[in-house]
Formats: structure tokens, C-alpha cells, sequence
């Protein structure tokens, strides 16, 4: 029996046709640990578990926050080469910078959720520029001159160039026949007070989505993807935010399967993988008027190639201490990871081509673990 909060029912659907799992109490770990071990401080531990940047860089990367390089970028420095002369579309944002996104060679490329997604140096690309309408050639032949005696700036002026370049490649396939088919997102309506609402997670999807159906006009075989939503640290409010937060998720990821399902006629879900990431979830004990930092959650992954309709891992037994009960799964109010995000991202990896050897070296943490790859992809 599997039962969902009301706000996630637009996904039910998704969960029982076998293309949406639950992972059940992911977290941050080094090792695998118990309450006695955590309490006796005899394992180690991630730095600063509950703090924001440290568990978001954590999630991200798999080190503290000042970390330079995360797994999704680093699975795009390996297969960056089948996306050829565009591989600079190898790892796209459309939430601002992300550590997620950073490789060694990989520079992730922001998008907007605009009709033309790259951003434009506008005052090099509009029909005039101060009343004159030869103005933007000539500004475009300042900025993307070369002839520098300096080496920073011919170096600046090339990176320019290329991404002058970059902007008009993308914005260009933006305007063909199997992205302008992709419909906006639904409207949305907050289920607490009734108004409708942008649904920022949706229209960011709805950009994935037309970026993969532009992909074969760019060459492009393999990318991976960022998208946010903030407005989960509960302290205060929770009772009027959690609602709305999980209705918009929901829509967001029902949205986004439904639109892979024909894409120019195709049916792209196989290919992609949608999964669910945070610095840690909320305590099961109130503050009054929320919820504090805790430690393991639960997340989807979504997916035609993901083994759906099921749950994986080991749910915890929920509540807090009290009297005689002591409870083996959660402390200060929250629940002990028994999944490790290093296992839940090298499940992933797994699936999208990175190798084993490779994944050890993204995932050094994954060697403590006894089950590397966590079963839930095809």
C-alpha cells in the first residue's frame, strides 16, 4: 500500500504506471551509521550537518560548501565529447549558477525561461543602437576584436565571441517546428489561498523540455539539467507553505511527463531522468509554528527508465523519543539516513553511461558503502 499527501496526487498517476519510485531516507553520509554510532560519535560524520550551504554543496558534490566541482558536471565532462562541436550545451541551468553543474572542463551554460532562452548582449544583437541602425555591427566587431597586444584581454574577447556565438546557435534552434510545439506550462492555483499563481518549477521543466526537443538541431546526445525551488525552509508558516510547495512540485513533475511523452511524435521518457534533490529535509517535531533542519529524506525519481511503482530502501520507523520509546531510526527529531547520496547519485551515473571506475572517483564515499548501485534504474 502506498499512500501520498493530497498535494502530490497529479503524480500518483505517474507512480502507478511504473515510471516514478520513492527512494526512501536519503542523506548525507560518509559511512553507514546508526543512532548509538552517531550518538557516541564513533563514525564519521559530514561537516556541518545541518547547515544550509555545507549539506546543499554536500548534496551537490559530495564536499563542504567552497567546493569547485559537482556530479552532474563531472558526468558531463565524461561524455561531453558525443555532444561534438556544441558541447558546450553539455550542462544547462535554468536556476542561476550551481555547484551541481561545475566539471573540470564542463562551463555550465544559464539559460533563461524566456521564448529565446540564451541571454543576449542586446546592444549587439536590436535593429539600432543610439538612432543608428549600423551602431550594433560595429559594437559587435568591438567586442569580439581580438587583436589584443594583452593576452587577458584577446582571451576575454574570445570567450566573448563564443558566446555571442553560443546565444544566437541556441536561440536559433529555440525557434524550430519541435520546440515552439511544446506547450506552456499549466495555469496553477494555490491550494491554501485559492489564487493562481506562477509555478516557477513548471516553467523551468517546460525549458528542459524545449531544450530536448532542440537537441538534435545541435548535435547533442547527452546533457544534464538544473532547475530549483526554494521556499522549503519551514520555520515558520509551514502549514500554509508545505501544501502549496508539494502541489507545485507535483504539477511541475506531472507536467514535465507528460510533455516527454511526444516530443515531435516521440516518446522521449525513456531517455530522461527526473529525480528530486535537498540539503535535508524537516524534524518531526514542531518549533510551534514549523518545522527545524533534520537530516535523511524521502525523493522521486522519475522516469521510463526508472524500475517505478515502488519503493526503495528502508523506511524508518517515525517517532520521536519518548518515555520507555526509544526510537532506532530518528534523532533530534529526525530521521537517520540509511541511503546515502553518494549511492543515489552513482545509481544515476550508472544509468547515464558513467563507468564504474569513473563513479568511484566522482563518489569516493562509495566504497564504504555495500551496495554501490541502489537498483532502482533499469
Amino acid at each position: 500500500t502506498f499512500g501520498l499527501h493530497p498535494m502530490l496526487a497529479p503524480i500518483l498517476p505517474v507512480y502507478n504506471q511504473g515510471r516514478l519510485a520513492v527512494i526512501a531516507n536519503v542523506g548525507s553520509l560518509v559511512e553507514p551509521i546508526t543512532k548509538a554510532q552517531y550518538t557516541a560519535r564513533s563514525r564519521r560524520t559530514p561537516v556541518n550537518l545541518f547547515s544550509h550551504n555545507d549539506q546543499q554543496a554536500v548534496w551537490q558534490s559530495g564536499l563542504s560548501e567552497g567546493v569547485r566541482k559537482g556530479w552532474g558536471g563531472q558526468f558531463g565532462d565524461l561524455l561531453a565529447s558525443g555532444n561534438g562541436t556544441n558541447s558546450l550545451y553539455t550542462a544547462i541551468s535554468t536556476a542561476g549558477n550551481a555547484v551541481f553543474l561545475a566539471g573540470q572542463s564542463i562551463i555550465q551554460y544559464q539559460v533563461s525561461t524566456g521564448a529565446t532562452p540564451a541571454v543576449r548582449i542586446n546592444a549587439a544583437t536590436g535593429n539600432s543602437l543610439f538612432g543608428s541602425s549600423i551602431a550594433p555591427a560595429r559594437m559587435t566587431e568591438i567586442i569580439q576584436d581580438i587583436g589584443f597586444g594583452a593576452n587577458m584581454g584577446a582571451d576575454y574577447a574570445g570567450v566573448v565571441r563564443r558566446s555571442m556565438g553560443a546565444a544566437t546557435a541556441l536561440n536559433t534552434a529555440a525557434t524550430g517546428p519541435l520546440v515552439t510545439a511544446i506547450p506552456p506550462p499549466p495555469s496553477y492555483t494555490n491550494p491554501i489561498t485559492g489564487n493562481v499563481e506562477t509555478n516557477s518549477l513548471s516553467v523551468q521543466l517546460q525549458t528542459v523540455a524545449r531544450m530536448i526537443a532542440a537537441a538534435p538541431a545541435l548535435g547533442l546526445k547527452r546533457q544534464v539539467f538544473f532547475v530549483a525551488m526554494g521556499g522549503h525552509d519551514s520555520h515558520d508558516f509551514q502549514n500554509a507553505a508545505q501544501p502549496n510547495n508539494l502541489a507545485k512540485m507535483a504539477q511541475a513533475m506531472a507536467t514535465f511527463d507528460a510533455t516527454l511523452a511526444n516530443i515531435g511524435g516521440v516518446d522521449m521518457r525513456s531517455a530522461v531522468t527526473t529525480f528530486t534533490a535537498s540539503d535535508f529535509s524537516r524534524t518531526f517535531t514542531t518549533n510551534g509554528d514549523g518545522t527545524d533542519h533534520a537530516w535523511g529524506g524521502h525523493h522521486f525519481v522519475m522516469g521510463g527508465a526508472v524500475k517505478g511503482g515502488d519503493i526503495y530502501g528502508q523506511y524508518p520507523t517515525l517517532g520521536v523519543d519518548l518515555g520507555t520509546f526509544q526510537n532506532p531510526d530518528m534523532t533530534r527529531g529526525s530521521m537517520m539516513p540509511t541511503m546515502s547520496v553518494d549511492q543515489y547519485g552513482a545509481t544515476i551515473g550508472a544509468w547515464f553511461g558513467i563507468s564504474n571506475t569513473d563513479l568511484a572517483v566522482i563518489f569516493p564515499n562509495l566504497r564504504n558503502f555495500s551496495a554501490p548501485n541502489l537498483g532502482f534504474m533499469v
